[in-house]
């Protein structure tokens, strides 16, 4: 019997196999894409599910309302509230701090450039890191002790046991000298947490002058808490903690007229899970990741899979009426209806079973360029997993059943009698069929609706007036091995004489995403005043102002010629003088951290970070004690190339050891928006892929509904009908379809654009131009898709088609 079965279903699938290549095309593309996107999206939820605790740690946040009504929310800790914590909490188990930094490593003259982070000893046994090498309980116990990375230990160390050999850090201006006392394993690819070596907080350059200090924060708090212990209730009483603490800050805000927190308070403390600390794109300055843009992944792909599935359906119902006779001659041979439907069913499964085999198939061989397009670290071993297994297999089954059981069910109802008489009919045949084909364009429509708000979002922030002139500006990263001002006067000497440098100068930011994949940022509050000010504080050197063309308004530029600059003299933005309440502001004096500083210029506005916040008023000062990060060259524009390797030569005898990896500022700031160039590259394909499937899918309704209306066109032929009234009249019905679908798209596409570019402080205001572009390509598409059968039936001799018939 099943072979029986199976015999029949692979002559009915070769007897139609323009309709099962079609179908096998459509399932196997929308079978490897769905796996793609979906174990992309897996990854991505899965980051910092492995940590045994994961359900008792949480990230520190800090909750408050700037005057304006905006929410103000930022992870940045002092560092006396770490001790603190410990000791008002019983039921906190574990605190540590975490500093995100670099740092050289110096091993037997050969120096590695490693993520050295700064922790405090409870981060070994509140985080799951396994030590492959000594204690989680001794191995942090000095402020000379080092853990180390598997991966670092085979890098510096090679096949020796690092346990207890001596390594040197670059900090401070000087090289230190540490003791390794464990090995970690690697951190995994889905966690936030990463590094190549972790020693004491307590080495911080700052950490003696602001141990007691609450009013300056500069690292993130990790707690964890006891068993049993309910977070909410543990963060309501945290209140009582930052009444206590930040009594003098409250008091000053509440005085201010500061509008309080959605808590009803002042200032709060928040504990957010530490599964959550991938998706806070807030507090981790733009490193973390929109969950929207996980859940985009996945809606993606079962966007793709439902028109595959649509197609299916549609196309198994138009063939309902050419198999309607061998249905109606199984029943009077006495076929039982859930007999037909397993065969019908059948038919599907293989089917579907050849399309997934493809898919996968597909899938494995564009990961390599899936990876990265997208960044991420899919391998083999993903698509084994027992988990993606099973699911598959449940999708699979699922998507047969959708898919296969409506059209089987559809069929097996014929009436065995009327169907060998002839008289078979559909009732309202083209109800669901007209509804699946209004779905697909509504896909495909919103999909190419939304690939052109992001690129327009994109191109908006790459042409968007910085302030600056970012155009010509290399930038290059001095590194920890070298001290910042040495090297710039160094790199100033050697660039000197040559004709195609215009400028050089240094910063302690970078524009944009250098090379070297750090960032930075450094603000003040202060009072001026009754006025609250909050500014970014930006490190800078002479003629910073020439070199990224920055404009002055008032007063003078820093100069050699004036011993003070170093020392106790700020330039100010636009945006600051406004928030100072100054029309002229130079010879005024501000006390950001409880020093006098006096503003001697007034230059324009710009943006120091990326455009997804608005720029925040900037000071910049020249204090010699704050370290050169950055040189900042401005080359002439003729020679391009010629400029970047003479930069490359004068680096090479002012660090004759260190890499160079210096870039231009445009690039940089290009790199801001990675993902939503991500995000564009998403829709790009879905769309493509999406208006693929769905002009597939009507092509093979057109040509069956075209086949099934042969002798009313040969008649129409015969009474005079003209060849463009045929297609009008076989085309009409289906662009009518495609008009709806673009009008239901079309307000969906708005409201989730919308709310995708109000992450931005710099937008488009969504034209109108772009839906009817979208719904005009979806309609041409179409039309080109269903004319082309349409001409052909229309031009078919109609003697032909008659006599056929």
């Amino acid at each position: 019997m099943l072979k029986n079965y199976l015999k029949i279903a692979f002559r009915t699938l070769w007897k139609n196999r323009t309709y099962t290549l079609i179908n096998t095309i459509g399932l196997s593309v929308a079978f490897g894409t769905c796996v793609l996107l979906f174990l992309t999206a897996t990854f991505e939820l899965s980051y910092d599910n492995f940590h045994t605790n994961a359900d008792r740690i949480f990230h520190l946040n800090f909750l408050s309302t700037n005057r304006d009504g905006t929410v103000d929310r930022g992870s940045t800790m002092p560092y006396p509230i770490s001790p603190a914590l410990k000791a008002d909490f019983p039921e906190i188990e574990g605190v540590t701090r975490w500093f995100d930094r670099s740092a050289s490593v110096r091993h037997n003259d050969q120096t590695y450039n490693k993520d050295v982070r700064m922790a405090d000893p409870d981060f070994l046994t509140m985080f799951t890191f396994p030590l492959q090498k000594g204690s989680a309980k001794t191995a942090m116990n000095s402020l000379s002790d080092i853990v180390i990375s598997a991966n670092m230990a085979a890098d510096v160390f090679g096949k020796e046991d690092p346990i207890g050999k001596p390594l040197q850090l670059r900090m401070n201006d000087r090289w230190q000298e540490f003791t390794v006392t464990g090995v970690l394993n690697d951190a995994p690819k889905n966690s936030s947490i990463e590094f190549d070596a972790i020693i004491r907080s307590d080495n911080a350059a700052d950490y003696q002058e602001f141990k007691t200090r609450w009013d300056h924060g500069n690292h993130d708090v990790f707690v964890q808490v006891k068993a049993g212990t309910d977070p909410q209730m543990l963060q309501r009483r945290a209140q009582a903690f930052m009444d206590k603490y930040f009594a003098k800050d409250i008091k000053d805000r509440q005085e201010q007229g500061y509008p309080k927190n959605e808590l009803g308070f002042q200032r709060s403390l928040l504990l957010a899970p530490i599964r959550d600390l991938h998706f806070d794109t807030v507090t981790t300055h733009g490193s973390g990741i929109s969950r929207a843009y996980v859940y985009t992944l996945l809606l993606v792909g079962l966007f793709i899979l439902a028109i595959a599935c649509i197609n299916f359906i549609n196309l198994t119902i138009a063939q309902s009426l050419t198999r309607a006779r061998e249905v109606g001659v199984r029943k009077s041979l006495g076929a039982q209806r859930l007999q037909l439907f397993g065969q019908i069913w059948g038919e599907t499964v293989l089917l579907c079973a050849g399309a997934l085999l493809i898919g996968l198939g597909l899938a494995y061989l564009t990961l390599p360029t899936f990876n990265k397009l997208f960044r991420s670290y899919l391998a083999l071993n993903d698509f084994l997993k027992p988990t993606v297994l099973l699911f598959t297999s449940l999708s699979f089954l699922l998507i047969t059943l959708i898919a296969g059981g409506y059209p089987s069910w559809f069929m097996t109802r014929f009436n065995a009698v009327e169907v060998l008489k002839g008289n078979v009919t559909m009732s309202k045949p083209g109800v669901l069929r007209n509804s699946l084909i209004i779905t697909q364009f509504t896909i495909a429509c919103l999909l190419i609706v939304c690939t052109m708000i992001v690129r327009q979002q994109i191109n908006y922030l790459q042409q968007k007036p910085m302030g600056l002139d970012k155009e010509q500006v290399v930038s290059i990263p001095v590194g920890n091995e070298l001290n910042g001002s040495t090297a710039l006067k160094a790199m100033r000497d050697r660039l000197a004489s040559q004709p195609a440098i215009a400028a050089v100068s240094g910063s302690g930011v970078n524009i944009g995403a250098g090379l070297d994949g750090s960032s930075s940022r450094m603000m003040f509050g202060f009072l001026y005043g009754k006025r609250d000010i909050t500014c970014d504080w930006l490190r800078i050197d002479t003629d910073y102002l020439k070199t990224m063309g920055i404009k002055l308004l008032q007063g003078r530029d820093f100069s050699p010629a004036y011993s003070t600059d170093s020392s106790s003299s700020v330039l100010i933005t636009q945006s600051m003088a406004k928030a100072l309440g100054e029309a002229n502001p130079v010879g005024k004096f501000i006390k950001p951290d409880n020093k006098t500083y006096q503003i001697v210029g007034v230059v324009n506005d710009f943006n120091l970070y990326s455009l997804h916040q608005e720029a925040k008023p900037i000071a910049l000062q020249m204090q010699a004690a704050a370290p050169i990060q950055y040189i900042l060259v401005r080359v002439n524009p003729q020679n391009l190339t010629g400029a970047m390797e003479t930069i490359k030569r004068a680096w090479k005898t002012v660090a004759p050891k260190q890499e160079f990896i210096g870039s231009f500022l445009d690039e940089n700031t290009d790199r801001w928006y990675r993902k939503e160039r991500r995000l564009s590259t998403i829709f790009s394909a879905a769309a493509g892929i999406a208006i693929l499937l769905s002009c597939m899918g009507l092509f093979s309704i057109a040509l069956i509904s075209i086949q099934q209306r042969t002798k009313e066109i040969g008649i129409r032929k015969v009474l005079g009908a003209s060849v463009g009234s045929i297609v009008s009249l076989l085309s009409k019905d289906f662009l009518k379809l495609v008009v709806i679908a673009i009008l239901i798209a079309s307000p969906l596409a708005w409201v989730g654009m919308s709310n995708w570019l109000a992450d931005f402080a710099y937008r488009i205001d969504i034209p109108w131009w772009i839906f009817v572009l979208s719904g005009v390509t979806t309609l041409v598409v179409a039309l080109l898709t269903v004319s082309f059968q349409s001409i052909k039936a229309a031009l078919m001799n109609p003697v032909t088609s008659l006599r056929s018939e």
